[in-house]
């Protein structure tokens, strides 16, 4: 089946459209037709380089649609069933899907290679490497994809597909970062630093786990206004601004929980957040950078002395199979705000645009509409 997709060849150059083949499904496989993906910052590290995948790569891995054919063995889903990619396959059996860490299935280990878990390269297409690879091993940025069924989430079919895309990623990576990795309870106060699409839902999260105060930083004034109108209490410009707004509720303490949700996490930013934690209070690092960087300088004595915790947070310790379907279940009672995400949307043909206002910091989540043709 033809394809065209957002590719990207070379680290440093645009995105190009390509037309490409899917092979059919084979045994444990799943052919996806995509109707929305979410544009998120991590596929903007693939295209800069920091991260080291291997190109070329179909870019996207927030994605929904619907499942088109599925290959021998199947038993996830069926053709007609709505999804949400889980860009983090779940095989449920490993060590760490049956010990409630799903974000770590050995599955997991060839998402920067682009094949899927079977070894199988999901896109053929032009140029002297025939075989492209797809980002996390799903490629929503393609009107069609091959998927590994670890890597499906049925979801109800009431479920607005464009709503739903968002939750494969960018939802449950920052609510899941404050509910579960910080584990904030009511009345903590909490700093969220870097408000995108992963740092307002890690408002979000906070918020319904019941941060007071919750305070939002970024330098822009328009996401300062999103973390407000989404549940922040304050929202300032810069981390010795929340420092202090959290030291003069607390006595002199500071935070009791900070989450770093910025695009690309710096050794400043941890070092200003690390200061703004009180005692016994936890860092939590959810945004990224290249994997070589060495960005943690900070004095041990004082995580010692203060009883400090610093933590990682993959997909906010989610798990794809369980959470997907329960932010969505939270978002149609209205609990969770997923509409509001929303900016701006985008064809497949204005896939550079909308990289270009997401570091332009124009957007909180842009969607990508793929052409139902």
């Amino acid at each position: 089946m033809k394809t065209k997709a957002a590719v990207v060849f070379e680290i440093g150059k645009p995105i190009e459209i390509v037309e490409l083949e899917v092979p059919k499904p084979g045994p444990g496989e799943v052919l996806v037709r995509y109707t929305h993906a979410g544009l998120c910052h991590s596929d903007v590290h693939i295209a800069h380089g920091d991260l080291e995948a291997r190109l070329p790569m179909v870019l996207g891995h927030e994605g929904a649609g619907v499942v088109e054919e599925v290959g021998p063995g199947v038993t996830r889903v069926k053709a007609g069933d709505h999804i949400v990619a889980a860009f983090l396959p779940t095989c449920g059996t490993c060590r760490w899907c049956s010990t409630g860490h799903q974000p770590l299935c050995d599955m997991g280990a060839s998402i920067l290679e682009g094949h899927l878990p079977s070894g199988k390269w999901p896109f053929t297409g032009p140029g002297p490497e025939r075989n492209y690879g797809s980002m996390c091993m799903v490629g929503s940025f393609s009107q069609y994809g091959l998927l590994d069924e670890h890597a499906t989430v049925k979801i109800d079919q009431s479920f607005p597909l464009d709503k739903a895309a968002l939750v494969g990623c960018g939802v449950p990576t920052g609510w899941g970062s404050a509910v579960n990795t910080a584990a904030v309870r009511p009345g903590e106060t909490v700093i969220v630093s870097g408000i995108g699409g992963i740092g307002i839902n890690a408002i979000q999260g906070a918020r319904m786990a019941g941060a007071q105060p919750l305070i939002a930083v970024d330098p822009l004034t328009n996401k300062r206004d999103a973390a407000l109108k989404l549940g922040a209490t304050h929202a300032v410009a810069t981390m010795a601004e929340a420092a202090e707004i959290a030291r003069s509720v607390t006595n002199g303490n500071g935070a009791d929980k900070a989450i770093i949700t910025a695009g690309l996490v710096t050794e400043e930013i941890i070092s200003e957040t690390f200061d703004a934690v009180g005692k016994a209070g936890t860092m939590v690092i959810t945004g990224l950078n290249q994997l070589a960087n060495r960005n943690i300088v900070l004095p041990s004595a004082v995580l010692t002395l203060w009883n400090k915790s610093i933590k990682g947070s993959l997909f906010g310790e989610c798990s794809p199979t369980r959470d997907i379907p329960h932010l969505l279940n939270l978002y149609q009672t209205g609990e969770l705000k997923v509409e509001e995400l929303i900016t701006r949307t985008y064809s497949l043909e204005q896939i550079n645009q909308g990289y270009d206002d997401l570091l332009n910091g124009e957007n909180i989540r842009g969607v990508l509409v793929h052409d139902p043709a």
